[in-house]
């Protein structure tokens, strides 16, 4: 199976994200544009882009990006409860439909500021509950004509969805991505999900988790096609080792002075960020080049792990996970700008000719 390579972008009006030192244009229609030409220009498939309440509306932001773009693919992260499944699978398959299937989208089910945009349900056993029919739903309003569906958290009647997810080869709708490491999104993503996104973990965590995965996907009586796996984590990608692990202790370095002291573990978190910051313990560098160090000084999500190298070495690292299963790849550094070109231009050749 190929592999498919996203980058990111933030989508924010505020400078200064994972200390990106760009200080203008952020939020605005130019300067996303600009993110995604660079990122279709220099090998990139699309990015994911981010999402949150008081952020640009996402499902806009990637609107405007397809109208602007030729091959760029948005992974449109959107979160159940800002959107009922009806609303998003005939949005979505308009968007599909007008950019000629580039649409993916990145089910997101962790808190938000629910109560600024009227959710109610703040409950994990809930909230996975609700994302499960979430997916469940938005497949059938895609597939199927005159759906029907009442279930705990959504109901539809005879829902049919104009027109379609633009159909080609075997692709009959957007892929659908999904994380969480608790054991209720697990079985979400083993029930529903295209694609279960995991964060910078060692080897032998995610290949512990794709196996426990494809285990529930048994479990559950699975109806889709095998859940695929895909890795969302920074790169920091220098001409040489050296340069690399320079650059890294520099922007630590930064990140300590910024932030005051390092993380002591005393705020609630989700189960999988936990796990990344508890990775510090075992060392700074697990694996080959897996630098734990940034966790500690409030890196959070896939900032909390960098994969750190020249591009040979991030390629090694990258190709030992192809070789657990892992078929997407989400990445990122900062200057957004700036990395998605080097690294672009510099570690993606590598992994395609890797995964020949």
């Amino acid at each position: 199976m190929s592999s498919k390579f996203l980058w990111y972008i933030p989508n924010t009006v505020e400078p200064g994200h994972r200390g990106d030192d760009t200080t203008t244009g952020w939020g605005s229609v130019e300067f996303s544009t600009e993110l995604a030409r660079t990122a279709e220009s220099h090998g990139w498939s699309g990015a994911l882009l981010g999402t949150g309440w008081g952020r640009p509306d996402t499902f806009t932001v990637a609107t405007a990006l397809a109208a602007r773009t030729t091959t760029f693919e948005p992974l449109i992260a959107v979160r159940p409860g800002y959107w009922q499944p009806a609303h998003l699978a005939s949005a979505a398959a308009t968007l599909d439909q007008l950019s000629r299937g580039r649409v993916l989208f990145n089910i997101v089910s962790g808190l938000d500021h629910v109560a600024a945009y009227g959710d109610t349900r703040t409950d994990p056993a809930q909230r996975y509950a609700r994302t499960q029919e979430f997916l469940h739903l938005l497949r059938r309003l895609w597939t199927e004509e005159n759906v029907t569906f009442s279930g705990e958290h959504f109901q539809v009647t005879d829902s049919t969805v104009s027109p379609r997810p633009y159909e080609t080869g075997t692709r009959t709708h957007p892929t659908l991505y999904f994380g969480g490491a608790s054991p209720a999104a697990e079985r979400v993503s083993a029930a529903e999900a295209d694609v279960q996104l995991f964060w910078g973990e060692p080897l032998e965590g995610i290949a512990e988790r794709i196996g426990r995965l494809r285990t529930l996907s048994e479990q559950v009586d699975r109806r889709h096609a095998p859940l695929e796996f895909g890795l969302r984590i920074t790169t920091l990608v220098r001409d040489t080792t050296e340069e690399a692990w320079r650059a890294a202790e520099e922007k630590v370095a930064a990140m300590a002075a910024a932030d005051g002291a390092a993380w002591t573990g005393s705020h609630r978190t989700a189960v999988g960020q936990q796990r990344l910051y508890d990775l510090a313990a075992r060392g700074e560098v697990l694996d080959t080049c897996l630098y734990t160090t940034p966790g500690t000084f409030g890196g959070g999500g896939a900032a909390t792990t960098w994969l750190v190298g020249s591009p040979d070495d991030v390629a090694t690292a990258l190709e030992n996970y192809r070789k657990l299963g892992i078929t997407h790849f989400v990445l990122s550094d900062t200057p957004y700008k700036q990395e998605t070109t080097r690294v672009g231009d510099q570690l993606l050749p590598l992994l395609r000719e890797r995964s020949v």
